[in-house]
This record gives structure tokens, C-alpha cells and sequence, in this order.
């Protein structure tokens, strides 16, 4: 079997973990979410949700990334607990809907943004969005090692941007603002919190995509849980915080109806505050699709190794010891779904539909594994096991419950891709076989 180079460390893979989360959701969401809750005490109580399941999934995954130590991630622990079919399932939705369509969704967020900058027209913007899933191509290519700089660089310099908005917006609010913000709690109904929480999950998902890389990095059982657990924790806190940020600079009705609701609030303040925040989505979101178009792969990889994938995609590149067939391969279905579906709000909803699936039942495996292999090493053990675990597990199974409710055509959309998955497996299964 091909071996991949061990070379990501601790500050690599928690760049990898936070630039995951923070890529165009946390400047394109607030929009919709507010319009839906139209309370910021409710906006700030959904974000707040939303780190309660990052961290508690951090947390969780945190142990099974310390006992499987090779490349996958959660198709390993798919594998491990539910056998070849789950974990297939998992790998054929990734390539077919949550990481192909989350890089599409995100080349098209970069384009926009540019265009923002620069009048590039709806085919300048198609252009430039194939051309940046091209050149993240490229780059992780040429080897993980140039990937995990890529990464830590577009990580650092979005978080830079980020904390500046919160500063702006702390600062403004505080010493020179008459404006005043309302922060008693409102009701709403079950659906449309659901319905906000799915921008929110968008904007969070990605933690676990450190343990993808899991078979590159050094000592990692002692790197994975932590670069998850420091992502998720840094990730939360910077949300909460730009969030009251845009509230501090923008009435909720005023967040609601932006398109651009990081460059409004700056705007707010300062004339050149559109141009200056349409710069930092468009590094932030081109950044991302590099994040993303580096781990995903390795998934193809593992399951290419198992016999239960295309055979050409265990081939590492001679050269720079990358999976590169598998990062051809994503890349170029990316580039069909964007040509096929064109919009971001309708990829991102069955995206995080189908992820969640299989990040809950991802959680669940910790229960298994621990009545099956109790005695296997754990370099780190969940802290409040069993709770924190089940409260992730319990937040997930309400969210996709009303999602299927809310919007039913993405999540119906999903689930007969994944019907298709099953039909899939099993051709591979017989030539395996046979």
C-alpha cells in the first residue's frame, strides 16, 4: 500500500481546523438568520448552539481521532463501528454532495466577492470561480507540506480581518455610538430556529477535517484531539463575538436585508469599509477551498485502499507524495456540481444535511467503541462521557428532523443521492469479489 508523508504539525492542523469552520458562512449567514429570528438575543443564542455542538463534537471526536490514527477520519470510524457499507456511504457523499458542494458553494462565494471588487459579469464570475478550484488544485498537488503553509497563511490573515471587525464594532458601540441594542429574550417556534441553525452548522462545520489528515501528521494522537478541540474553542468564541459585533453596528433589520453584512456594519463606520471586507471574504473564502480541497481526498484514498473506490485513486504522485488522483477527481465533480447548480443558497442546505447524518452517527460510534474495545488505548478520553457526546448527538437528530421538515427538496435531494450510493457500493463490492 502507498504511505503518505508524515509531515503536518499540531499548529498546522488547528489552522487546518479553524480555517475549515471560518471560511464564507460567518459573512454570509448573519443575513439570513436574523431575517429568520429577527431578535439578537436570539441570533446570539443560535450562534451559541452552535458552539455548544462544535465543542461538544470536538470533544467527542477527539477520542476516536486519538485511537484511529490513519488517514479518513470519519469514514475510519464509520468502518470501525458500523461496517464497509456505512463508511462507503459516507466517503460517496462527500465526494458527491458535502465536500464537492461546499467547494463549489465556496469558489462561488470567492467570485462573487471579487466581483465585488472588480465588475467581472456572470461569466467572469463562473470563470474565475472554476479558476480557483484549478489553482487549490494545484497547490495541494505539490504536496501537504505547501498545503499546510496555504492553509496556516489565509487562517491567520482571515482571523487578523475578523478581529479588526470586532474591534471596530466593540469600540464604536462603546465610545462614540448612541445606537442601543435590545437583547431581551423573544420566542420563536421550533422551525425557524432550526431553519437559522443551518447557516450556523455551515458556518461551524469543519473541525474535523484535522483528523482527515490524521495518517500525515506527526505524533498524532497527541496533535488530532488537540488541533480539534483548540479549533472548535477558537472558532466558537470568534463567532460570538463578531456576531455582537454586527449588532453593535447594524439595527436587525438592517442585517436581515444586507447582502454583505460584514462590509455594511464597516461601511457603517468607515466609507472603505465594503471594499476593504470584500477583500477579506474573498481571501477568507479562496483560502477555504483550499482547506477543503486538501483533506476530503484522503478519504477517496482510504476507501480506494479498501477495494470499495476507483483503483486509480490509490495512486500517490511520484514526486510530492500526495493523493493526487483523488484531489484530480474532486476538483473536477466540484466543477460540475458549480456548472450544474450555480447558487450557494440551495447547495449549502443539503450539504449540511447529508454531513450531519454522518457526523451523528459518527458521535454515536464513541458509545460502541467503548463496549467493544474497552481496552483499547485511549490517548484521550472524552471529558463527561457520556453526556457530552449525547447532547451533541441529541442537538443533531433536532436539527435534521427539522430540517427534512423545513426544507424538503435539498434534504430529499441528499438521501436519493446517498439511495444511489448504496447501489454504488454494492457494484464495487461484486468486482471486489469477483
Amino acid at each position: 500500500m502507498a504511505k503518505l508523508k508524515k509531515e503536518l504539525t499540531l499548529f498546522g492542523l488547528t489552522m487546518v481546523a479553524i480555517g475549515s469552520c471560518i471560511g464564507s458562512g460567518i459573512f454570509l449567514t448573519p443575513s439570513s438568520i436574523a431575517g429568520a429570528l429577527q431578535s439578537p438575543s436570539l441570533v446570539l443564542l443560535v450562534w451559541a448552539i452552535g458552539g455548544v455542538v462544535a465543542l461538544t463534537g470536538a470533544l467527542t471526536f477527539a477520542e476516536l481521532g486519538g485511537m484511529f490514527t490513519g488517514s479518513g477520519g470519519v469514514y475510519v470510524y464509520l468502518k470501525n463501528a458500523y461496517g464497509d457499507l456505512a463508511a462507503f456511504l459516507y466517503g460517496w457523499c462527500i465526494f458527491t454532495v458535502i465536500t464537492s458542494g461546499a467547494i463549489a458553494a465556496l469558489a462561488i462565494a470567492f467570485a462573487r466577492y471579487v466581483d465585488f471588487i472588480i465588475p467581472l459579469g456572470e461569466m467572469g464570475r463562473l470563470f474565475l470561480a472554476i479558476l480557483a478550484i484549478l489553482l487549490v488544485t494545484l497547490i495541494n498537488v505539490r504536496g501537504v507540506k505547501l498545503a499546510e503553509m496555504f492553509a496556516s497563511l489565509f487562517t491567520t490573515l482571515k482571523l487578523l480581518g475578523i478581529f479588526l471587525i470586532i474591534m471596530i464594532g466593540f469600540i464604536a458601540y462603546f465610545s462614540w455610538s448612541d445606537f442601543q441594542v435590545d437583547f431581551s429574550l423573544k420566542s420563536t417556534s421550533a422551525t425557524p430556529f432550526a431553519m437559522a441553525l443551518i447557516g450556523v452548522l455551515w458556518s461551524y462545520g469543519g473541525w474535523h477535517h484535522a483528523s482527515y489528515l490524521a495518517g500525515e501528521a506527526k505524533d498524532p494522537q497527541r496533535t488530532i484531539p488537540r488541533a480539534m478541540m483548540t479549533g472548535a474553542l477558537v472558532v466558537t468564541i470568534t463567532y460570538l463575538l463578531i456576531n455582537l459585533a454586527y449588532l453593535f453596528l447594524l439595527p436587525i433589520s438592517e442585517i436581515a436585508g444586507s447582502t454583505a453584512v460584514a462590509a455594511d456594519a464597516v461601511k457603517s463606520i468607515f466609507g472603505w469599509g465594503g471594499i476593504f471586507i470584500a477583500i477579506l471574504i474573498a481571501v477568507s473564502t479562496f483560502g477555504t477551498v483550499g482547506i477543503y480541497t486538501l483533506s476530503a481526498p484522503r478519504i477517496y484514498f482510504a476507501m480506494a485502499n479498501d477495494g470499495v473506490f476507483f483503483d486509480f485513486l490509490t495512486k500517490v504522485h511520484p514526486r510530492f507524495g500526495t493523493p493526487a488522483n483523488a484531489i484530480y477527481l474532486q476538483s473536477l465533480w466540484a466543477i460540475i456540481l458549480l456548472l450544474l447548480w450555480g447558487t450557494f443558497e440551495n447547495l449549502i442546505t443539503y450539504v449540511v444535511f447529508m454531513d450531519w447524518i454522518f457526523m451523528t452517527l459518527a458521535a454515536a460510534s464513541i458509545y460502541i467503541f467503548r463496549a467493544k474495545m474497552p481496552n483499547t488505548n485511549r490517548p484521550y478520553e472524552t471529558v463527561g462521557y457520556p453526556v457530552i457526546p449525547a447532547i451533541f448527538i441529541l442537538i443533531s437528530i433536532w436539527f435534521l428532523v427539522y430540517t427534512l421538515i423545513g426544507k424538503p427538496t435539498q434534504a430529499v435531494a441528499g438521501l436519493v443521492l446517498c439511495g444511489i450510493g448504496v447501489l454504488v457500493y454494492f457494484l464495487f463490492k461484486g468486482q471486489k469479489e469477483g
